[in-house]
Formats: structure tokens, sequence, C-alpha cells
């Protein structure tokens, strides 16, 4: 059993330290933070595409340090992820933080060549929990301000659960009445993974970067900026550490299992931090919220919060018909006795195999599709778990729901609405929704795609 696993079975609050693999100093590695047991986590590919990956980082740390260590699906596939199960076993690392991961920097949307692929983390932590050994974590994003991007964040974290997840870490964030949230949510559900709170002492600098960056998923306001200049400007600089020790105590009291620091892994850094922590510590939940809401000069959440115009949008006769046509469609020609009898019968002869019929077939199928659904030839079709919603129309071509890059029902890419956003609204309006609770749906390996999805259903049963 790893130290964090031992940890958690012991109701310690602990606090788990990041550190970019980017870095070209290797700073020391704190096994107690404030008095907190501490452990390090190592990023994957936070500054760049090319950064060393986690797994080759951790050798350069004491070996008898407990790591966590990150693994984002960006770029990847479902074998490659095997193999790096794998290794990581072979070289003793038992803590795991899956994600799908942001977009890539370098991200190819297949107009000039092949598409790029995401391996998400449902599919990530299925493969894990299969192979033991690990205990695994993942993230969610709990900081989201309308219904449906609200509701598929909350849809795809059951499956998380489900697939396996042993504690959760969620997004950087500020807004502690949607934390909250995330705490009744698990507690009515009765699940019991560990809650970590992702936080960041937030300075004027790092907050400007990440509006100018846009980095996906994170909510930094007009008025936080404004307080964070006012601070500056007045040389109140510390201010920024006493809001993330007030966070970080916060969240002890209120029962998380940890905090997961990030962009503090100097020393002087840590060692300010440390020092408004033992200040502070003797404060109990209420104080500690109210010097949070005061140093923020609001006595209400509406500062954490962006402005939404529209909360609830509604799903559209037109969608619902399509819905219901493409589901009698499908359960006729590719669940009922006869469709899978006559399907098996046509897709079993041998002249499929060979190169111009197999090139016919596919041509058919994406003409055929395409138009209708957006598909791929993704070579393993998952409609009828996606309310025919294709995944392939997804960036990253998320099949189990969306990734925490969206902002107010956009996608991270910028270009057009999150598709599980529509997903969810239409799940709702055809009472579907514990269809994307409960399916856990397979990656497609590398190898299926740009084959016959109609071919490899009606075999399925010969392999």
């Amino acid at each position: 059993m790893s130290q964090l696993s031992n940890i958690f079975a012991e109701n310690q609050f602990c606090v788990l330290v990041e550190y970019l693999t980017s870095l070209k100093e290797l700073f020391p590695v704190v096994t107690e933070f404030a008095g907190f047991p501490a452990l390090m986590t190592l990023a994957d590919r936070v500054h760049s595409d090319d950064d060393v990956a986690p797994l080759v980082a951790a050798q350069q740390f004491p070996a008898e340090v407990d790591k966590v260590l990150h693994y984002a699906g960006k770029g990847r596939d479902i074998a490659e992820f095997k193999q790096f199960l794998q290794q990581a076993q072979t070289a003793g690392q038992h803590n795991l933080l899956l994600l799908t991961g942001d977009k890539l920097k370098h991200h190819e949307s297949g107009e000039h060549g092949a598409r790029t692929r995401y391996l998400e983390s449902v599919n990530a932590v299925m493969a894990a929990k299969q192979h033991g050994g690990f205990c695994i974590g993942v993230a969610f994003n709990p900081f989201k301000y309308t219904e449906a991007e609200i509701d598929a964040q909350y849809l795809k974290l059951h499956k998380k659960v489900k697939a396996g997840a042993d504690f959760i870490i969620t997004q950087l964030g500020y807004d502690i009445a949607a934390l909250k949230q995330l705490q009744r949510f698990l507690k009515r559900h009765s699940y019991a993974q560990k809650l970590l709170a992702c936080v960041m002492p937030l300075t004027l600098a790092r907050a400007n970067f990440m509006l100018k960056q846009q980095v996906a998923g994170i909510v930094i306001t007009p008025r936080m900026v404004e307080v964070l200049e006012q601070e500056k400007s007045l040389g109140l600089t510390e201010r920024v550490y006493e809001r993330c020790a007030l966070q970080i105590l916060i969240y002890q009291h209120l029962g998380f299992a940890g905090v997961h620091l990030s962009a503090c892994h100097k020393p002087e850094e840590q060692q300010l931090l440390q020092s408004y922590i033992e200040r502070y510590r003797h404060l109990d939940l209420a104080d500690c919220e109210q010097m949070w809401h005061d140093l923020w000069e609001d006595q209400s959440d509406e500062v954490f919060r962006p402005n939404v115009n529209t909360y609830s949008k509604k799903v559209s006769l037109g969608q619902i018909v399509k819905y219901q046509q493409l589901h009698l469609m499908h359960d006729a020609v590719f669940n009922s006795k006869l469709g899978l009898g006559l399907g098996h019968m046509i897709f079993n002869q041998g002249f499929w195999n060979k190169k111009p019929a197999a090139k016919a077939l596919l041509k058919t199928e994406l003409l055929s599709k395409h138009s209708v659904v957006g598909c791929d030839n993704c070579g393993q079709c998952r409609l009828a778990d996606t309310l025919y919603i294709c995944p392939e129309t997804c960036p990253k071509g998320l099949a189990n729901g969306p990734c925490g890059g969206t902002t107010l029902d956009r996608c991270e890419f910028g270009d057009r609405e999150c598709i599980h956003s529509v997903k969810v609204r239409l799940a709702k309006a055809v009472e579907q929704t514990d269809v994307l609770k409960d399916q856990l749906i397979d990656a497609v390996p590398i190898e299926v795609r740009g084959s016959s999805s109609w071919r490899n259903w009606y075999l399925k049963d010969d392999h």
C-alpha cells in the first residue's frame, strides 16, 4: 500500500505539492507542510507538449518520497496507456492522477493529416483498475455555471466513480460554494472517494496569464482581478498567501482529504504560505470563511462567478424527433434478432476482406452517416450510448462525457457549443439521463479506426 493510500486510510489531511517536469531547477521536496503530511505530484505536459514525462522525471527525486504521477490522455491511445501502467508498476509508482488533458498546443484537427486523439479519463481508470495495484485519482471541475454544463460534469463523475476512482481532485478554482455542492453530491450518492481541492496562491501576474492564455476550465472574474490590482498598488501582495492559507484551512474544516497545491514549489513561497497557515490555524470554519470574504471584499460568492446570460436552454422539437427516429432505426437494424442475423449473414462473406469491397463499404458508411450525425469512420460506433450525438464531433473525440475545459457551454476549442451540453439537454428531454450516467463506453483502439463499424458490429461475437 502506498503512503498516499495509508494517509487516506487514516483520514489524515494531506498536501500534494505539484512540480512541473519542465522546470530546469530541481527544488527541494517536502514531506511535511505546516504539520500536514506532504507528497509530491508531477504534472504531465503543462508547459509544452514535449515536457519530460512524469514517470521519467520521478527518477530525479528520492525514491523514498511518495509521488502522484499525472497522466494526461491528450495525444495518446489505450494501448500506450496500458504500456505505461506496466512501466509505472515496474518503477514502483502506485499513485496516479488520470486526466483527459487540455488541448494539445499542436492539436491536429484532421484537415491536413492524422487527427489528434485523446484517451479519456474514464477509459484510463477502467484500465488501471483492471490492471490492479494503483491508487487512482481523477479530476473534476465543479466550477460550471449553466444547467447543462453542470449536469454533464456530474454525470461523467458518476462514470469515473463507477470505473474505479479512489480519489477526486478538483480543478483550480475559488468558488467554495461550488465545492460544497460537490461534497453534498458525494454524500447524497454515498460515494466514499476521497476529495481534495486544487489551490494556488493567485497573484495578479498569474491571474493575467491565465486570462491571456485562456487556460481551460479556470474561472477568473474581472472583480477578482480588480482586487488583486488594488492590493498590488498598495503593496499588500502577501494577501495572496493569506487567502491560500485560509482556503486550505477551510477545506480541512469541511472534511476534505487534502489539497493539491499548484505553483508553490519554491521554498520561500512555501515558507510564507506555511506561516499564514500557522497564524490562522486556531480559527474555526466560520472565522476562516469570514476572513476569506473580507480579503476578497465581498460577503457573497458572486465575486467568483461569471456573468451568465442564459442558464438553461431548450431542446428543439427537431432534435427530439431526430433522436426518436434514429433510436427506432438502430433497434430494428442493429439490435433485433432479424437485423443481427441478416447483418451477420451479409458481412460474413469473404469478399468484404478484399480491399476494393472494404473501401467501398467504408465510403458508403461515411456518406450515409457523416451528414446526419458527423461520423468519422471510428470503426466502433457508440451512437446508441451517446443519444445519437456522435463523439467524433467533439474535437477530443470524447464519448463518456465532457472534459473540464468548457466555458458556459462553449467547447474549449472555441468553435462550437460543447456536444456534451447538447447531449445532456436531449437526455433530460427524452428521459435518458441514466444512459449518460451508467454506460461506460470503451475506448476505440487506433487499429480499429478506419474500418467499418457496421461489419465490426455484426461480426463482434465471432472474435
